[in-house]
């Protein structure tokens, strides 16, 4: 049998992590040598590919020499670290990926600390040393300051430090040689990190990591077998560590083990193997499979709670069920919860009486994947803004908080610091790096709410920026969400280019002419911090004075388009979000006009 290791590649967003494991991939030989391989071939998810970002953690192995290594691809973003929290227990030890110019970022911290955590050896591995503005001895104190920061044993400050190029393919043990490919890599896997124990003899027990589904088999449950061996077709027993459901019998209908890019089923696997395994029903992660003379549930990570909430409702505007092909509570319900059986950081609450459904998650990306995901699959519904969960901490009411590092250019430094700052941000580190500054800030996570935007126009698209949840502290008072007001229609209809061109002397218009727009529906934004109500649908009334064709000489300034998450920053407290499989339309709660006046005033 051959030699085994299992391990996870960590890294903050963009460092390079899923580029590094299609290289692991090519040379170990997985592809033939004319084999036609696209770019991340890990990121196997539409959105994954379209946003240039690992969502989902996913599993591959390859061979090297006599040993076959497992690895786990994981998402850099802080808003998926429930993913990364929940793999590490199937792996002994991670690579942690540093990205030569950047350095350690705030998922970085929250990754290794959870490896720390789990007592996993860790390989550090400083990738891209090929940017012409890498600065590798300053992240090599970085990464130590960080591990000193983290209380890590003497055994984890120890650990091997490689220098590695992941897009060339190459790998190297000094910073100075840059090798010729990445045998360093697979050499100092084999020999740091510690192979799984392997008590095949015991009975068979395994932890479920990850879940996934096909309309075929059903749920497949992926994790690592702790102890034993399982056979195809044996009898078995799923029980949780909560004892909130009973132990239930089941059977390993079939098996497989990953091999390259595919699932290869087997008729057995014993300790230490990371598998698939189909034929349960009713199974959740964190559950335990085990033998059924021996029904001991394994202890499961505690995941981090979500931290910001929408409410998802049925779609009530006036065009409701014209695009989508799944508009009932029944359906949104089941689609829902069905989400929350892959997805261990989402919470799904029913809101009583009414037709809505309460969605915890770990950001506002994290709740806008599950929205473009559920559009894209045919779903139609309305979401409401983002808001944080509090909490009480020793009867004081608490709010979460994030780390924010921000890279500008020295130009930007001025605004970034005083519309943080206007959010209830605390600027707690400053460094220059060559002609950019990294600023850090303690921020309220509703501070962040609709900001992303204006950091953009603030840095002239040059700066970057990323969170990750802190801590609770005690609430921090008043944040102005929006200084801008919504350009509102005024009656059902089309828009016709002499409305609109009266409209856009109000503001920005986000339609253009031909769209389709309702009562209550929000067709731009405001520069005053009000509301205006503007007829889009108003056309001019046609006297032997005035000629239907000179309407052809307005000019209209182009509508500007927003996406989904400009969307949800750009929604009010009293703004609803309407998402068809076709359209993203921003209304109003209350959609009559002098319903909403008398709402604004109290109902006087």
């Amino acid at each position: 049998m051959k030699e085994l290791r299992n391990v996870a590649i960590i890294a903050h967003v963009d460092h390079g992590k899923t580029t590094l494991v299609d290289e692991l991939l090519k040379q170990s030989g997985v592809f033939r040598e004319n084999q036609a391989v696209m770019e991340r071939v890990m990121d196997s998810n539409d959105l994954e590919r379209e946003r240039g970002i690992t969502i989902l953690a996913k599993n591959t192995a390859v061979e090297y020499g006599n040993v076959k290594i497992n690895i786990v691809d994981t998402p850099g973003h802080a808003d998926f670290g429930g993913e990364v929290e929940r793999i590490l227990k199937m792996v002994n030890g991670v690579i942690l990926l540093v990205d030569a110019a950047e350095g350690p970022m705030p998922q970085t911290r929250f990754v290794l600390q959870k490896a720390l955590e789990l007592g996993h050896r860790v390989i550090v591995v400083i990738n891209k040393i090929d940017r012409p503005d890498q600065r590798i001895y300053e992240v090599i104190d970085e990464v130590l300051e960080l591990l000193i920061e983290l209380d890590a044993t003497d055994e984890q400050l120890d650990s091997p430090m490689l220098f590695c190029s992941a897009r060339q393919g190459i790998c190297s043990v000094t910073p100075e040689d840059l090798g010729t490919d990445l045998r360093p890599l697979f050499e100092t896997i084999i020999s740091y990190i510690p192979a799984p124990s392997t008590d095949a003899e015991a009975p068979f027990q395994m932890l479920i990591s990850s879940l996934d589904y096909n309309d075929y088999v059903g749920r497949i449950c992926i994790g690592r077998i702790e102890r034993g061996t399982v056979k195809q077709n044996q009898e078995i027993t799923v029980c949780s560590i909560h004892g909130d459901r009973p132990p239930r019998k089941a059977k390993a209908v079939t098996l497989y083990e990953f091999e390259g890019l595919s699932r290869v089923p087997v008729t057995e696997a014993s300790a230490g193997s990371i598998i698939a395994l189909s034929g349960i029903g009713d199974v959740t992660i964190g559950d335990t499979i085990c033998d059924s003379a021996c029904v001991e549930p394994l202890p499961f990570v505690k995941i981090s709670a979500p931290t910001i909430e929408m409410t998802f409702s049925v779609n009530d505007s006036p065009f409701a069920g014209r695009e989508g092909k799944y508009v009932t509570t029944r359906n949104i319900r089941d689609r829902l919860f069905k989400e929350t059986l892959k997805d261990v950081s989402l919470r799904v609450s029913e809101v009583p009486n009414s037709d809505s459904f309460n969605v915890a998650g770990r950001g506002e990306m994290h709740l806008s994947i599950l929205i473009e995901t559920m559009r894209r699959e045919g779903y139609e519904f309305q979401v409401g803004p983002p808001r944080v969960l509090y909490k009480e901490i020793d009867g004081v009411k608490c709010e979460p908080v994030e780390r924010v590092v921000i890279d500008v250019p020295e130009s930007s430094v001025g605004p970034v610091i005083e519309k943080l700052s206007g959010r209830r941000g605390d600027l707690i580190e400053m460094t220059p790096m060559g002609s950019r500054m990294r600023l850090e800030f303690l921020i309220p996570a509703r501070g962040l709410f609709g900001y992303r935007n204006e950091f953009l126009t603030d840095t002239k698209g040059e700066g970057v920026m990323s969170s990750v949840f802190d801590s609770y502290a005690p609430v921090k008072g008043e944040i102005s969400r929006r200084g801008t007001g919504s350009l509102v229609a005024f009656e059902t209809g089309e828009a016709v280019v002499y409305g609109l061109y009266n409209a856009q002397e109000r503001g920005a218009l986000f339609i253009g002419a031909g769209t389709p727009v309702y009562a209550g529906m929000v067709v731009g934004v405001s520069p005053k911090a009000e509301d205006i109500t503007v007829n889009v649908c108003k056309r001019k009334q046609l006297t032997n004075m005035r000629a239907a064709g000179s309407d052809e000489a307005l000019r209209l300034v182009p509508p500007k388009n927003l996406s989904l998450e400009q969307c949800l920053e750009f929604l009010a407290d009293d703004e609803l979000l309407e998402v068809t499989p076709k359209n993203l339309r921003l209304r109003k709660a209350i959609l009559d006009h002098s319903q909403r006046m008398k709402a604004l005033k109290g109902g006087k």
